[in-house]
């Protein structure tokens, strides 16, 4: 398959283009600086809410993934993102999308622990700007009708994969973290399966993993 990945420069990116690549996949990567693109990929250089950029990134591609995360002030990220890459993949021909979210987002159906309704509660308190872009994006996939999934993984940390992974479309994960390399592997894992399409499933680390 031909894969774009937005955000394949930062700390989840950077796991997910090594994954993609050792399981035969061609890697397409939009950067904003073509010196930081990883090794292995085709950089298309500009920004991923640019709808110049995208057409180019997206010719002849069977799928996206999405591992861009907050980026300083600028808390429209990801619905301006949604906004711009929708319709172009739509024009492209391309229908299936794999992006990362957050255990904090709501969404119809969740079975969330008390723990999680409370951590939930207190991301919109803390951080409302980011949880409404999250959840502002979730609702424009939504409206779309391509093959959308958004992983909902809760705090991420460094190490290694343990293939080891909790993930569920409803009910919220046992785990309070999980590995951005365990994320990774979900995250192709969903591109090439097809499964959870138009669902936010939970992800998590095992524990004890």
């Amino acid at each position: 398959m031909r894969v774009v990945v937005l955000g394949a420069t930062g700390a989840t990116g950077r796991e997910v283009v090594p994954v993609l690549l050792r399981r035969g996949h061609e890697v397409v990567a939009v950067v904003r600086d073509p010196s930081r693109a990883p090794e292995g990929v085709r950089a298309v250089v500009g920004d991923a809410r640019d709808p110049d950029v995208l057409p180019r990134a997206l010719q002849g591609a069977d799928a996206v993934v999405s591992a861009l995360g907050p980026r300083g002030r600028d808390r429209g990220l990801q619905r301006a993102v949604v906004a711009a890459l929708a319709p172009a993949m739509l024009a492209a021909g391309v229908r299936r999308y794999v992006g990362v979210s957050g255990a904090g987002v709501d969404a119809p159906g969740d079975r969330k622990r008390r723990r999680d309704r409370a951590v939930s509660r207190l991301m919109h308190l803390l951080a409302p700007g980011a949880v409404a872009d999250k959840e502002g994006e979730l609702r424009a996939w939504q409206g779309t009708a391509l093959d959308w999934t958004l992983v909902r993984p809760p705090r991420l940390q460094d190490g290694p994969a343990t293939g080891r992974v909790e993930l569920d479309p409803h009910r919220s994960t046992r785990s309070v973290t999980m590995r951005r390399a365990d994320l990774a592997q979900v995250l192709a894992d969903l591109v090439a399966s097809g499964e959870h399409v138009r669902e936010a499933p939970f992800a998590a680390t095992a524990r004890g993993a």
